[in-house]
């Protein structure tokens, strides 16, 4: 009679990667940064192009006053609902 012996495993040898989440994907990386940087850049150069009288430093900084509530309500929706996943590898497929 033949007996069968293995060696004991346990779950955690194989198991697979954990799913994790932040909340959303950190500000560098959006295109709404970069269109905003842009908007920003746009706003101070127009106002520092044309004459104080039809566009000056007080209306450019107001318009970059609103741009910058409108990319922060932006970043703030965004981050209320969304999440960004990715995998948590440590210790997976450690094979003994």
């Amino acid at each position: 009679m033949a007996t069968h012996t293995s060696t004991p495993t346990t779950d955690r040898d194989y198991a697979a990667p954990r799913r994790i989440s932040t909340e959303t994907k950190a500000s560098f990386k959006t295109t709404e940064l970069i269109a905003y940087l842009a908007a920003v850049v746009g706003v101070l150069l127009a106002s520092a192009i044309v004459d104080a009288s039809d566009f000056g430093a007080q209306e450019a900084w107001f318009y970059v006053t609103l741009l910058t509530i409108g990319y922060l309500v932006s970043r703030g929706l965004a981050k209320s609902g969304s999440r960004d996943f990715y995998d948590d590898d440590r210790g997976a497929g450690t094979h003994r």
